[in-house]
């Protein structure tokens, strides 16, 4: 398996609307849409269908409650296809790295995984049936388990 680029950031946030001050209105990224409610907002520059998810999870305990606020996980594009996807979930699982979830979110298809210190880490392939150009809130459906 080979990386292709860094494909997007997942940050839980404070407050929502002054992370989209800052990242929307300040360093000029658009918003794609919210979910979970209005609690989550997808953000992209263009050149991908989010390079940002930003999700609000206001004054949190932190550790070890699971919940904290800043990094929630990165996604790495790794390919186009399924068949790409699954050679890296027998790559991962020969290396005997743990897979801890599998999502199908309609726009791509992931497979979630830790690295050495813990931090979460989706490595992703897109689905090139789907038009996000055309309908960026595509990004915003419902995730599906993926089976592959």
């Amino acid at each position: 398996m080979k990386a292709h680029y860094l494909g997007h950031v997942v940050f839980y946030v404070k407050n929502l609307e002054q992370s989209l001050e800052f990242y929307r209105d300040r360093l000029g990224f658009q918003e794609v849409g919210r979910a979970f409610q209005g609690r989550a907002a997808a953000l992209t520059s263009g050149r991908t269908h989010h390079e940002l998810l930003l999700i609000e999870v206001g004054d949190v305990p932190g550790p070890p409650s699971g919940v904290r606020r800043g990094l929630y996980h990165i996604g790495i594009k790794i390919g186009d296809s399924l068949d790409e996807l699954r050679s890296a979930k027998e790559d991962l699982e020969e290396a005997k790295i743990t897979i801890s979830g599998m999502s199908d979110h309609t726009v791509s298809q992931s497979l979630y995984l830790h690295d050495p210190d813990g931090n979460e880490v989706e490595l992703y392939v897109d689905n090139k049936e789907i038009d996000w150009k055309n309908n960026p809130m595509m990004v915003l459906s419902p995730i599906k388990p993926l089976v592959l």
